[in-house]
């Protein structure tokens, strides 16, 4: 049986004819008009006035931080339930990340608990430069209560929509939140570049700063020269082409994983056991991965016990993001909470959610997932 990825590239032939005409035209080094078209195009399907095309989504995240002013010895507070990518950034232009925990009914940054670090930071004279939130698996954080405690205490508020592109929160779209905002086109994200990702604002001195920033702060000279240590950040015009035939099929993309979303839950609703995560009544997520909690002691059967079964039948699954407060490179940094992303991530688990996931490999999944656990309650209530 052919492998079942978690969430694979899912490209075609108008890809491959945007690809060959950009390199037909010989635009092969970072810069072109795809990029230019690429982040026009962008910008209007986030409803922001300004994109800057990036090699990654860690790069935009980094570049919002150094657009901001964000430097050596401060703080930033970001959710500990995310991907390594946001914290990571932090480290880039020496801050500190400080951790948040998360709420069971969003998994996104917990508002109230941002409230009292900001207000805790403000008592004792050590305010947080930002605070970026995590739009977690598809899912907008609660962008009305965050952006309110933010303006409150004067902390610019970024968003890390990397896995969010074609969400919305209250109708809006993810990514039009906050100062500023970063995407990715990773691989595995509802659309891809191969790498790369997407710097978005309001403001257009933020986004001509991250532009200046990621070509190597060249100043505006004949010959080079640089009054700023920049990067290499930009999108190559070959991956911009990629992009743009993906953003038009992105409608397309956005259905068939809140299909593959519903069936899942179709399939467990009547397993105790096994819970979807819960969709936040004021959004709508992109359902970039399905995401389950297993109740280990009602099925006789782990997260872990799934997944090793799964891959035996080379069907690929994960486990939730480790929050960033258990890993070992950030052990030392401050955590406001945690118990509710420790217990997600011990009993989580992502499934395979791909747009190109067939019907009948997702049959498979459910099967296979169905008959471990109603085998384990079995045999569980038998021991008992």
């Amino acid at each position: 049986m052919g492998r079942i990825y978690l969430s694979p590239p899912d490209v075609g032939a108008q890809e491959r004819l945007f690809l060959l005409q950009a390199f037909d035209s010989n635009w092969i080094a970072p810069t072109g008009p795809e990029i230019d078209a690429f982040e026009r195009e962008f910008a209007e399907a986030v409803c922001v006035p300004h994109a800057v095309a990036l090699s990654s989504g860690t790069a935009a995240l980094h570049l919002g931080l150094e657009s901001l002013g964000v430097g050596r010895d401060m703080d930033v507070v970001t959710s500990t339930l995310t991907f390594a990518a946001t914290a990571n950034a932090i480290t880039y232009v020496g801050a500190r990340p400080a951790f948040v925990d998360v709420s069971a009914d969003t998994w996104t940054m917990n508002p109230d608990l941002l409230e009292e670090e900001l207000r805790s930071r403000a008592l004792a004279g050590r305010q947080a430069a930002a605070v970026i939130s995590v739009d977690l698996y598809g899912q907008c954080a609660d962008y009305d209560r965050l952006g309110e405690i933010c303006r409150q205490y004067d902390v610019p508020l970024i968003a890390d929509a990397a896995e969010a592109l074609g969400s919305t929160y209250n109708g809006a779209p993810a990514g039009s939140f906050g100062a500023c905002a970063a995407f990715s086109f990773n691989g595995n994200k509802i659309i891809t570049t191969s790498g790369g990702g997407m710097f978005v604002s309001h403001d257009r001195r933020l986004a001509d700063r991250a532009r200046h920033m990621s070509t190597q702060a060249r100043d505006p000279a004949p010959h080079y020269q640089h009054s700023d240590s920049g990067y290499n950040y930009r999108l190559s015009n070959l991956l911009a082409a990629i992009g743009r035939a993906q953003l038009r099929s992105l409608p397309r993309k956005l259905e068939r994983r809140r299909a593959v979303n519903a069936m899942y839950r179709k399939a467990f609703d009547d397993i105790a056991g096994i819970s979807v995560m819960p969709e936040a009544e004021y959004g709508r997520s992109n359902c970039w991965l399905t995401c389950v909690t297993i109740d280990a002691a009602m099925l006789g059967a782990t997260p872990d016990d799934i997944r090793l079964a799964l891959e035996v039948q080379n069907i690929e699954s994960r486990p939730l993001w480790k929050p960033m407060h258990l890993q070992p490179v950030f052990e030392q940094c401050p955590m406001r909470g945690g118990a509710v992303a420790e217990d997600l991530f011990r009993r989580g688990l992502c499934l395979p959610s791909g747009s190109s996931l067939a019907p009948e490999d997702q049959s498979r999944v459910i099967e296979m997932v169905r008959g471990l656990v109603l085998r384990g309650t079995s045999d569980h209530l038998r021991c008992n």
